[in-house]
């Protein structure tokens, strides 16, 4: 016959129970403190080995996950600092912001790179937008 995990536990159950009733029979039989002494440390030991497996059972059936959560240091958000340009030529000023806008509509199309060379004396900016060279009027006036 094969034996279940119930039925061996159920059986090392009825030893743990016989062994501690014989302890404490032992001790009821104590007739001078000494010896009723060990007759109760052993009864102390038995029920907290009865508390281990009981323990030991609990945990082995349901596996304890841990969860660990990472703190991310809070930084705060560095924000770029605006920045200004013009250039002059002949005492008038002209924005390179507004410069990089009208290229852009010039070119009619998005890009994913644009080269920009202004050149004040001709008045002009020659631009590539991916490649494709181009050129528009920039007036100083």
């Amino acid at each position: 016959m094969a034996t279940t995990k119930k039925e061996t536990a159920a059986k090392k159950t009825e030893t743990k129970t016989t062994a501690a009733k014989a302890t404490e029979a032992k001790a009821a039989t104590a007739t001078t403190k000494e010896e009723a002494a060990p007759a109760k440390k052993a009864t102390k030991t038995t029920k907290t080995a009865e508390k281990k497996t009981t323990a030991k059972k609990t945990t082995a059936k349901t596996p304890v996950k841990k969860t660990t959560t990472k703190k991310t240091p809070s930084k705060k958000a560095v924000k770029a600092p605006k920045v200004n340009v013009f250039v002059e030529y002949n005492g008038v000023q002209v924005s390179l912001e507004e410069v990089i806008n009208n290229v852009k509509i010039v070119n009619g199309k998005d890009a994913q790179e644009y080269t920009i060379y202004l050149k004040p004396q001709d008045q002009k900016a020659y631009f590539t937008a991916d490649g494709e060279e181009k050129e528009m009027d920039v007036f100083f006036c």
